[in-house]
């Protein structure tokens, strides 16, 4: 039998995925760490929001 464990919608996770021109793909938890990463490579990825 499952367990309710307090019912209500399950929440996602999300999470921001920082891709750059030269192929390179990383995941980060808060927009804010993406965006310092992209600096730090030059400002030239794009960043999507992923709900998980």
């Amino acid at each position: 039998m499952g367990c309710n464990c307090g019912g209500g919608a399950r929440r996602g996770v999300t999470i921001y995925q920082l891709t750059l021109p030269d192929g390179t793909v990383r995941q980060y938890y808060t927009w804010q760490e993406a965006e310092a990463a992209n600096q730090r490579a030059g400002g030239i990825g794009t960043i999507l929001i992923i709900q998980q």
